[in-house]
């Protein structure tokens, strides 16, 4: 079993940066894939950023340039730096990791809010 937990999400001005962490305990010498998802209010959960254990990266394009996702080994923390934030990046920000057996866990998500 693994836990997540996020955190570093709250309210910033448009413009403004914040860095989220998903911290994982248990189970955590077989992490495979690291991912950030979103959802917004009437949306459907969207992928954000991921990163494997070898460091390669995905980010989505709507993010891009802006968004950098990044990981701890030593610290079992995945991180994601979110600059230049927009009003439309407002959603609960969920933490995923894929083992290398294939299990999947999520975390309870943190509320990042973009607003003047």
């Amino acid at each position: 079993q693994v836990q997540l937990v996020e955190s570093g999400g709250g309210l910033v001005q448009p413009g403004g940066s914040l860095r989220l962490s998903c911290a994982a305990s248990g189970s955590v010498f077989d992490i495979n894939t690291l991912g950030w998802y979103r959802q917004a209010l009437t949306n459907e959960r969207e992928l954000v950023a991921l990163i494997t254990k070898g460091g390669n990266t995905n980010v989505a394009q709507s993010v891009k340039g802006r968004f950098t996702v990044s990981r701890d080994n030593a610290k079992n923390t995945a991180y994601l730096q979110m600059n230049g934030l927009k009003p439309e990046d407002t959603a609960v920000y969920y933490c995923k990791i894929i083992t290398t057996g294939g299990y999947t866990y999520w975390g309870r998500g943190t509320q990042v809010t973009v607003s003047s």
